[in-house]
């Protein structure tokens, strides 16, 4: 990319902004600068953080309350620098719905999530999905952004809100057991939701990123992995419970779709159902990178995933998800080209220590791919300064 397209954000907990943007954008193109990016972060921290300080047990109001959500946004990240590839990013949030809840859908909500019952339950509710980017849930997204956007500036980055289009969409509108039935019963009734469910995305994508770009913000999501460009989080959940088949007939025109619009696709691939539709994502050529999640339980620890992690490696950059502990027999296994690292810290000086570490690791591999004697002494276990 032309430095010429290039801007900087000065942030006060982030005086490596640029450095940060560098090895991302290397990452982006499969290359490596120093080290491979590492993003430090604790899931939902923010969340909890909210559930825990707002005066009032109504749920709804506290998700609608724009100078609360981003005031206390403020105060978790107040005095705290941030390392690494770790962008502090307010990104507005009403759930995983709010696509589907623009065309009508209503939304319920939880501590740290929101629901849609199926709106539509007969094939004549479809004249009933209009776009409307003035509907109540658009406009708190909106009063969202504006409020985060009066607040930021020299402090944190302001993201958009979550899209899921496509059939994770229609899922939505149609209810994830009906659709099952749907994609035998009534195939062509599916294209046409699923139709319905991607012919916006281009409004409704470019709604919030003029937004942004018009206060010089970056493209930023959830993620919290920024692009100067169009930065989108394609994915398909839904997909965990179709066949390859389905996946390239119902799901694929979407993704096509989707990422021609934009200029960064990191394809959220959550578990090893979708993981089952792998080498079609791969051989896409608008996705950029994959983040890789292999969920809980008997899906952890990181290290049974080491051959699928290679294999996207191999293709694509990758975001790979670990906990401190794992850090050592990862690096092990792997070379670092192409990863981009999460992991949840505690410290500052836990952080300072494991980018350290992976600076050591790729000075001792440059030293063994040279032939030259490494004067890095490796100790597993151990992450010293």
């Amino acid at each position: 990319m032309s430095e010429n397209n290039w801007w900087t954000l000065e942030l006060e907990g982030m005086p490596g902004f640029e450095m940060a943007m560098k090895r991302v954008y290397a990452w982006y193109e499969g290359e490596m600068l120093d080290r491979p990016p590492v993003r430090f972060i604790a899931h939902n921290a923010f969340v909890d953080e909210i559930n825990q300080a707002y005066p009032s047990t109504n749920i709804k109001d506290r998700w609608f309350d724009e100078e609360f959500q981003v005031d206390t946004f403020l105060k978790s990240i107040r005095g705290k620098t941030f390392h690494g590839e770790t962008f502090p990013v307010f990104w507005p949030n009403l759930g995983p719905n709010f696509y589907a809840a623009l065309y009508g859908a209503e939304l319920g909500f939880r501590d740290v999530t929101s629901w849609s019952p199926p709106m539509i339950c007969d094939w004549a509710d479809v004249d009933n999905l209009k776009l409307d980017l003035s509907n109540p849930y658009a406009k708190k997204i909106d009063d969202l952004t504006r409020c985060a956007l009066e607040k930021c500036t020299g402090k944190f980055m302001v993201g958009y809100t979550d899209l899921h289009p496509g059939l994770d969409c229609v899922m939505v509108w149609r209810g994830s057991q009906q659709l099952c039935l749907d994609l035998y019963d009534q195939p062509e009734k599916v294209k046409m939701l699923a139709h319905l469910a991607i012919n916006d995305f281009e409004t409704i994508f470019d709604h919030y990123d003029c937004m942004l770009k018009a206060k010089r913000q970056l493209s930023v999501s959830w993620m919290g992995i920024p692009s100067f460009g169009k930065m989108h989080i394609p994915s398909c959940d839904f997909s965990a419970m179709i066949s390859s088949d389905f996946f390239i007939e119902f799901s694929l025109p979407a993704l096509r779709r989707e990422t021609a619009h934009t200029t960064h696709n990191i394809y959220h691939m959550d578990g090893k159902g979708v993981a089952k539709h792998l080498d079609l994502i791969l051989n896409e050529p608008g996705v950029q990178a994959i983040q890789w999640v292999q969920g809980v339980g008997d899906d952890q620890p990181i290290l049974q995933w080491i051959p699928l992690i290679k294999k996207i490696q191999a293709k694509k950059p990758v975001i790979v998800d670990l906990q401190q502990h794992e850090l050592e027999p990862f690096i092990e296994q792997m070379k670092p080209e192409g990863l981009f690292l999460w992991i949840a810290t505690k410290s500052e000086e836990e952080e300072l220590a494991i980018i350290k570490r992976l600076e050591r690791w790729v000075a001792t591999q440059k030293h063994n791919q040279s032939g030259t004697p490494s004067l890095v002494t490796e100790r597993r276990g151990h992450l010293k300064n």
